[in-house]
């Protein structure tokens, strides 16, 4: 089996939360001859696949074919496998796109700290760095560095916190 990049990680992470496995756009910084050899990698390997782009539906281009139409890429059920997603269980979460993405994501993986963690967020009480702690066993450095790299700038996600005075920072999943 051949050993994911954090590149490829990336991508099809991102593919698994979008509607279709869009896995469009790239990763801020991935362009030019470094995208085309990472996503030729990847359809080599079977877990990206180039489909027909609806343009109507502003489906964003991978390529242009030339003839006035274009393609974009799609997370295959391999690729899905890959990064230990069942594409069965993508499928079924499709039909709840109108959740919230974090509540999909954290649905996809069950049992993880990381959906621990997103669920804790996800409160409307929100969680503070030493509830989580204790219920992940993480140190506090780990969670905050997993609510900024994992969470904000991974996965896109929009986390406030705000200092109550009975309980200090809480940090909890914000609308954006």
């Amino acid at each position: 089996m051949t050993k994911l990049t954090d590149t490829q990680t990336l991508i099809l992470t991102r593919a698994s939360a979008r509607p279709g496995n869009l896995a469009l756009p790239l990763p801020k910084g991935l362009h030019g001859a470094a995208a085309k050899m990472a996503i030729g990698r990847m359809i080599k390997l079977g877990w990206l696949e180039e489909v027909d782009a609806h343009l109507r539906r502003n489906e964003p281009l991978w390529r242009e074919t030339g003839d006035g139409h274009g393609t974009t890429l799609i997370a295959t059920d391999a690729g899905l496998e890959a990064i230990g997603i069942d594409p069965v269980v993508v499928r079924t979460m499709a039909a709840l796109r109108d959740a919230k993405p974090e509540a999909i994501t954290a649905a996809q993986r069950p049992g993880t700290k990381q959906a621990q963690l997103i669920a804790m967020l996800q409160a409307p009480e929100g969680a503070t760095i030493a509830e989580i702690a204790e219920a992940t066993g993480w140190q506090h450095h780990s969670i905050r560095g997993a609510i900024s790299g994992s969470l904000k700038k991974k996965l896109g996600l929009s986390v406030v916190s705000e200092r109550l005075p009975e309980r200090g920072r809480v940090y909890r999943l914000g609308d954006g």
